[in-house]
């Protein structure tokens, strides 16, 4: 409900802003020499099956992904639970305050400086599975693609034993960095905000958890 709230109160009058924010914001990303979106873009453009790799990862690596991991954690590594549907939810508050405050359209909304939608072009199942008509189109920053699946890497890493699904959890977000990019959906900066708001997010639900120990409150969280 929180969601689409911000998405009537944006696309109601804030999209004038959206659009100048991601203006600013690749005026910033030229000043400091990381406006790399559009040529690493270019590197995929001429190749169907990497569009279409990185187009699924997009789609399918970001709710399909967290859904999974929500069953396996709360049926298999119940304590860890509390904590990281907490970083969850808080991410997600954050970043209904950025898309409030701060509106951005994403990269593909900005032809005029090279990018391609490549999902709108190759991948209309994303459409099925997030109906423009229920999405809001100007949340580019922070990137939560990029956030929860660094929440989902670290839960994995936290509570798995052998190595190699401790290493899966510490390569989990880096195909997902790569998408957002090459898919024109997120610039550098919003994959950079994604990553410390779901940061930020799991420190202050662990802080919660440790502060409110033994505690009524802390009973209703867990």
């Amino acid at each position: 409900m929180a969601y689409q709230l911000v998405r009537g109160v944006v696309e109601g009058g804030r999209v004038e802003a959206a659009f100048s924010n991601a203006n600013a914001l690749i005026r910033f990303e030229r000043s400091v020499g990381i406006f790399w979106e559009v040529q690493l873009q270019g590197l995929i453009l001429s190749n169907s099956f990497l569009i279409d790799f990185f187009n699924w990862i997009y789609i399918w690596g970001h709710l399909p992904v967290v859904g999974v991991l929500a069953i396996w954690i709360y049926m298999f590594r119940r304590g860890a639970f509390a904590r990281y549907r907490n970083a969850f939810l808080i991410s997600g508050a954050i970043g209904l305050v950025f898309f409030t405050t701060l509106p951005m359209a994403p990269p593909r909304f900005l032809p005029e400086f090279g990018f391609t939608d490549t999902i709108a072009l190759y991948d209309n199942v994303y459409r099925a599975l997030q109906n423009p008509a229920f999405v809001n189109q100007y949340a580019a920053m922070p990137s939560l693609h990029l956030g929860w699946n660094l929440l989902v890497g670290l839960a994995i890493f936290e509570t798995t034993k052998a190595w190699w699904a401790r290493a899966f959890g510490l390569l989990l977000p880096i195909p997902m960095l790569v998408a957002i990019i090459l898919t024109g959906n997120h610039f550098v900066l919003d994959a950079v905000a994604g990553v410390a708001v779901a940061l930020a997010a799991l420190w202050l639900a662990g802080f919660l958890n440790r502060r409110f120990a033994g505690t009524r409150i802390h009973a209703v969280l867990v």
